[in-house]
């Protein structure tokens, strides 16, 4: 059976299959989806910082293209040519222009500024004008270095007050003060908890004692029948109030002699009679007593 292709012709064919595949792998790392109809245009950049081949184009945020190439005009050195292609629905409005941006992670990339308010469009192949937005590093070296700048004159003051204070001797007396200080408190700390183990602990078991014999007491109170108690001494001080009516009654012998003046004078004068009867007897002893021997 005769063969339909050659080895030479199998080879070239393997040989062009491999290169389109290639070339549509290459492109699909690049961003290009060379299955995807697509427009091109062109910018004049004044620069490209930082914005390669296959870096992204946004429209508020959402990916419409791609940069194709950049080309550099050696002729016209005021202005850089970059192609982009950006997707066949995309329709750009005259006016738009494209827009330099770069991210902290993500490199740079062209955000697409649209024209809504007018109702024509951009030919395929026009050219539009683009601008370069500030960078992060643009914006740190316009804002935070001029910033360092004029804290770093006061820092270096600063820098020379802390070694100044450092090497002082004063801070050396004032270390070793608080080591001394520290080294009090500890000791101290230490006395107190000898002090603490030496007498609050006998303390406490005294008041643990105190504390069960109150308890002992207390219940002995409760024990203690204080409705009897107390109808005694009701008792006692009626017998007392009676003794008190008593004495001041007439109808006794006592109660007589505490409250009848008349008794009174006659027993003061006849106690003040025996007095005068006893003095008598004692200076004239012969009145009284006779003596007869026949």
């Amino acid at each position: 059976m005769k063969k339909i292709f050659s080895k030479e012709s199998a080879i070239g064919f393997i040989t062009v299959i491999s290169l389109v595949i290639l070339y549509i792998s290459v492109n699909y790392l690049k961003g290009i989806n060379v299955f995807k109809p697509s427009n091109h245009y062109y910018i004049r950049m004044p620069k490209v910082n930082e914005l390669q081949q296959s870096s992204p184009i946004y429209v508020d945020g959402f990916k419409v293209g791609v940069v194709n190439a950049i080309d550099f005009r050696f002729d016209k050195k005021d202005f850089i040519t970059v192609q982009v292609n950006l997707d066949k629905q995309m329709k750009v409005e005259t006016g738009s222009y494209f827009e330099l941006k770069s991210g902290l992670t993500s490199g740079a990339y062209l955000d697409l500024r649209l024209n809504k308010y007018v109702g024509t469009y951009c030919a395929i192949g026009d050219t539009l004008e683009g601008i370069s937005a500030p960078g992060l590093m643009d914006k740190i070296s316009e804002t935070f270095i001029p910033q360092i700048e004029n804290i770093l004159p006061r820092l270096d003051s600063i820098l020379q007050g802390i070694q100044t204070l450092v090497n002082h001797p004063a801070l050396g007396q004032s270390l070793e003060h608080i080591s001394a200080s520290t080294a009090s408190l500890e000791k101290s700390a230490q006395q107190l908890n000898q002090i603490l183990s030496r007498d609050v602990r006998p303390m406490l078991s005294n008041l643990t004692q105190t504390t069960s014999d109150l308890a002992v007491f207390s219940g002995k109170v409760k024990q203690l029948d204080l409705d009897l108690t107390m109808n005694k001494v009701n008792s006692a001080l009626g017998n007392i109030d009676q003794l008190s009516k008593q004495l001041n009654n007439k109808d006794n012998s006592l109660g007589l002699l505490l409250n009848d003046r008349s008794l009174y004078n006659h027993l003061d004068s006849t106690a003040i009679n025996a007095s005068q009867l006893l003095l008598d007897l004692k200076q004239n002893p012969k009145r009284y007593v006779h003596f007869s021997l026949f």
